[in-house]
């Protein structure tokens, strides 16, 4: 199994990596569509639509995503803008709140508008971060990746504490422990090549807490529906949900700090237009 595992994140860093270092952006932009909706795909798996209702609500996605990236530039840019917040109040408020008090979500349409922003800002996010920067959106997947792998280590050497019980019964205080000192060692050495404030650690122990986050609400999903990965497509990992469950939630919030100027001013612009019309 862990050969497997190990083969499979070999194979998909070597054709991930090669599409983000020598893809241009048009052609970036549609992997990351592909991905996501993979991803909608097992949702709606997840969530027990049927063949028709999964195939309608997937199409839905790559058709409206795939006019988006072939249309102006600035109804993108809209898109993203309004898609992160949305992630932002979606992740730091509705999720914490769903993982505390209800165990269990029948309601389809509410598990399709779930899935939807759970599973596309990450791709706008995807999409953004690389633009600003790519070495950005690799630091930060990065920080995601080495987070789990600690944790998966830590957790199977160490783990006797239940994390969450009741949602993921595999996950331990050790392995976040595992996780934290990770990523504690990541960070300090990123802040020291970059000569970043080593308060900018936090920043990376934001994006810990995150991607755990985002992994415990998928496994809440995958609880209620009685299945153990989103799909059997990774060998060794399970479905794509399960390789970006992290990502879902780190990479939106990560978005929403770089562009929290443009919220503050557009909140001091409606402030300024309601007071004084």
């Amino acid at each position: 199994m862990l050969k497997t595992r190990l083969i499979t994140s070999l194979v998909l860093f070597l054709t991930i990596g090669a599409a983000f270092v020598y893809f241009p952006p048009l052609y970036w932009g549609l992997l990351v569509l592909t991905i996501t909706s993979i991803g909608v795909w097992e949702w709606a798996g997840m969530s027990k639509f049927n063949r028709t209702g999964s195939a309608i609500y997937t199409g839905l996605v790559f058709l409206l995503g795939f006019i988006l990236f072939s249309y102006k530039p600035q109804v993108m840019e809209l898109v993203i803008l309004w898609g992160i917040l949305a992630a932002a109040i979606f992740w730091l408020f509705i999720v914490p709140f769903l993982l505390t008090f209800i165990p269990r979500i029948d309601n389809r349409f509410i598990l399709a508008i779930l899935g939807l922003i759970t599973i596309i800002p990450f791709g706008l996010a995807m999409v953004a971060l690389r633009e600003i920067n790519p070495l950005l959106l690799l630091t930060f997947a990065m920080t995601v990746w080495i987070a789990d792998s600690a944790a998966y280590f830590a957790g199977k050497r160490y783990g006797k504490h239940k994390l969450a019980p009741s949602i993921s019964p595999g996950k331990t205080w050790e392995g976040v422990l595992g996780a934290w000192i990770a990523i504690t060692v990541f960070a300090l050495l990123i802040t020291y090549q970059t000569q970043q404030s080593y308060w900018f650690v936090l920043v990376f122990w934001g994006v810990m807490v995150l991607s755990i986050m985002g992994d415990l609400f998928e496994s809440l999903i995958k609880r209620q529906a009685g299945v153990k990965d989103s799909s059997n497509l990774l060998p060794g990992h399970g479905g794509v949900l399960d390789r970006i469950d992290g990502l879902t939630s780190s990479l939106p919030l990560v978005m929403f700090l770089i562009t929290l100027p443009i919220y503050f001013n557009l909140y001091l612009y409606i402030k300024t237009v309601v007071f004084h019309a």
